[in-house]
């Protein structure tokens, strides 16, 4: 069970309810009319939990799991004790999702109040049931919609506009940028400060007015310490359903799609264009004014320094197609091996 102090569960759920918010059937089997109070692991579930299984090195607890109903893949339900109620889906884990939202929903802490020690400027607009925490500064023609939560010492400055149903934790500093609805940012995530921008002289450089914005989509989840910096000219964008990792830099003018996945510690270089569904791996550098097509894969470490086809994986500094990558340090694993035996 969810440490109490730090979430709060809802519910309970029928297993009807549970079936829909999972986009599971229920098994022929499962006549199951109590309600279940919370989500589990295998091991630890009881006979009023839910619990889920994605991964066959998990089928001897799967076998043996005392959850009262579990959401599972077609092909495992044979596999299921008898006194478990199956909710069989093709995607479990996605399924598991759903429910850990249902029970756990983000906005479970938010108490539609305005901290006395919050600073609001009068020209602000807030809509209905938003929070808003301890030592928060939110300036001028600041917009929030609905069930939006603001964290301890975050600041938001002039003109941000901020989406329904959005999550913005402790020390979050946001500025020149537009967010959607539904998105999660992290604490001390920073967006819309200045690009790096200088025009190079001798003996000092002169600094390029950073004039752009920052725009967030829906659905958006910002990883913490994250930077996102405004654009020049053009805006800096981040497509609906886009997950970023902590500690991820993006630079100005950055374009990244749709549904993407960027793992920590990457950094994006500016004017960058990421297309759709594109996943780059930790500690990915990506030079400036390249494009990443649709469904490319960055492997972890890379170093990008051209363009990469849609659907392509590359790997390695530079970055190359995947496959010739792992040749290539099979070759030379071999050659060194060869080098050795003489």
């Amino acid at each position: 069970m969810a440490d109490p102090r730090f979430f709060k569960v809802a519910g309970p759920f029928s297993l009807e309810q549970l079936a829909e918010i999972s986009g599971s059937e229920i098994g022929d089997k499962s006549r199951e009319t109590r309600m279940f109070s919370d989500i589990l692991p295998l091991d630890s579930a009881s006979q009023n939990d839910v619990s889920f299984i994605d991964n066959r090195r998990y089928i001897e607890a799967f076998r043996n799991t005392n959850a009262g109903a579990v959401v599972v893949a077609p092909e495992l339900v044979d596999q299921a004790p008898e006194s478990a109620a199956l909710l069989i889906t093709d995607n479990p884990y996605t399924g598991y999702a759903k429910l850990t939202q249902a029970f756990y929903p983000q906005n479970a802490f938010t108490d539609g109040k305005i901290n006395a020690h919050a600073i609001v400027d009068p020209s602000a607009k807030t809509g209905k049931n938003v929070s808003i925490d301890a030592g928060v500064v939110i300036e001028a023609e600041v917009e929030i919609g609905d069930n939006t939560q603001i964290g301890a010492n975050t600041v938001i400055g002039v003109g941000v506009i901020i989406g329904n149903n959005c999550l913005i934790a402790a020390n979050v500093t946001l500025i020149h940028c537009i967010i959607g609805s539904d998105t999660i940012i992290h604490t001390g995530v920073r967006i819309g400060q200045d690009g790096f921008g200088f025009a190079p002289g001798m003996p000092r450089h002169t600094k390029v007015l950073q004039l752009g914005r920052v725009l967030i989509g829906n659905e958006v989840e910002i990883g913490a310490n994250t930077t996102i910096d405004r654009g020049a000219g053009p805006d800096t964008i981040v497509g609906d359903g886009t997950k970023i990792d902590n500690l991820v830099q993006i630079g100005h003018n950055v374009q990244i799609g749709e549904g993407c996945f960027i793992v920590a510690q990457t950094g994006l270089s500016g004017s960058t264009v990421v297309g759709n569904f594109v996943a780059l791996g930790g500690q990915v550098g990506i030079a400036g004014h390249l494009t990443i097509g649709d469904g490319a894969k960055v492997a972890a470490k890379s170093g990008v320094s051209i363009d990469v086809a849609p659907g392509v994986t590359v790997a390695g500094i530079p970055a190359q197609n995947a496959r010739d990558h792992w040749k290539g340090l099979a070759m030379l694993r071999r050659l060194v091996k060869e080098k050795r035996g003489k």
